[in-house]
């Protein structure tokens, strides 16, 4: 008879699970609630891991089932085992506790242009970074010879005390410049020459970047242990962010481009032939027919035309034109030859007109501000009329 299943209860199981019940259990939670993934449950994971501590332990187990967790406590069978000690143990050695003797990582920002992402290209960097001194192999000066820093007393930090108020002081901890928190340093006559103790010296590094066709804004290529190095540590990465730079004629979405496409209105009305230079120097020439009609505003599409999709490099989006039909300047046309133009042009619509209309006359509108929106020409006030969006008078 269990005496109580709180333990079973927070992994989930019965008193009667078996070790490989209670294994897939814990590994499920503990990376369901490991700090680094969920930082808020921080409780949740400490407790998790104590009901696995206990319960993977056979003879902690029958103490447990007999006793409950006071009996635990009683007969002195915690060990006091760390929740992310006992996460490393049962996942070999990942998590936090392996990253912190990692070196930080470095990220670099790239600008890339357009065409780079399109046809795929290949960008030397040139990173400064430390490595390892060669002379003194890391040590930082004549083996044997380091001594325990005079100011920090080997402690490796120092302790400053101030007055901040009437009978209040402060103590702020600091690492100690002296021995940069080591506790330790040479002499200056044993001291390496090349790093000056330092243990690290600092070198250009080139690293050769490949930018693949259809990467995208943002994107990341990391360069594994290429970080700086240091004594004791594994180096951290080298991560380039990828920024695309703006393209005068294309814009992206996705694996899609679309540009914009300025044509007259006897091309809108009559058709057209327009050239299109493709980002990797292609030249592709579009049509519409006479009779077929582009409206201002409207988007035809290229199939195929597109981005390369990312590691589908033989698969591409599609190009978007945004057709600006550009109509001609008052005066163009000499009043005579205004009937004979409409002869041609789809019917106006007729309107009938009465003795209770009132008839008035358009004006040219002056824009005095940008940025307004469609409505909101006039904001009248006490005055009338803000200054803005103005009628010209004749």
């Amino acid at each position: 008879m269990v005496h109580e299943t709180g333990y079973y209860d927070l992994l989930g199981v019965g008193p009667k699970a078996t070790q490989d019940e209670l294994k897939k259990a814990y590994r499920k939670l503990a990376l369901k609630y490991h700090p680094d993934k969920n930082p808020n449950e921080g409780e949740k994971f400490k407790l998790i891991s104590q009901a696995y501590e206990v319960l993977s332990n056979p003879e902690k187990r029958d103490l447990y089932d007999h006793g409950g967790e006071q009996a635990i406590k009683e007969g002195g069978m915690s060990t006091g085992t760390s929740p992310m000690d006992m996460f490393n143990m049962f996942f070999g050695g990942g998590g936090r506790m392996q990253r912190e003797r990692r070196g930080k990582n470095v990220v670099h920002q790239l600008s890339v242009t357009l065409g780079e992402m399109y046809k795929g290209s290949t960008r030397k960097l040139g990173l400064q970074k430390s490595v390892i001194c060669e002379k003194c192999e890391g040590y930082g000066g004549k083996k044997g010879a380091m001594e325990k820093c005079s100011t920090c007393k080997g402690r490796g930090v120092q302790i400053k005390v101030q007055q901040i108020g009437p009978g209040m002081i402060q103590q702020i901890q600091s690492m100690c410049a002296d021995c940069q928190g080591q506790g330790e340093k040479f002499n200056s006559k044993d001291r390496c020459k090349t790093c000056n103790g330092r243990k690290v010296e600092r070198k250009k590094k080139i690293l050769e970047v490949h930018i693949d066709k259809g990467m995208r804004d943002g994107q990341k290529i990391t360069f594994t242990g290429e970080g700086d190095q240091e004594p004791g540590l594994e180096p951290g990465d080298v991560i380039i962010v990828l920024d695309q730079e703006e393209h005068p004629v294309f814009q992206r979405k996705d694996h899609n481009l679309t540009m914009k496409m300025d044509i007259k209105l006897a091309e809108a009305l009559c058709g057209f032939k327009k050239t299109i230079q493709t980002l990797d120097d292609r030249v592709l020439i579009i049509s519409s027919l006479p009779g077929e009609v582009i409206k201002h505003g409207d988007l035809k599409c290229v199939q195929n035309e597109g981005m390369p999709i990312y590691k589908e490099p033989f698969e591409k989006g599609h190009l978007f034109i945004n057709f600006k039909v550009e109509f001609p300047e008052n005066g163009w046309l000499p009043e005579h030859l205004v009937f004979q133009l409409e002869r041609l042009l789809p019917p106006r619509e007729d309107l009938m007109i009465t003795d209770d209309m009132e008839e008035v006359q358009l004006s040219e509108v002056d824009v005095r501000t940008q940025g307004r929106a469609s409505g909101e020409a006039y904001e009248e006030d006490e005055e009338g009329p803000r200054s803005g969006v103005q009628c010209q008078t004749q």
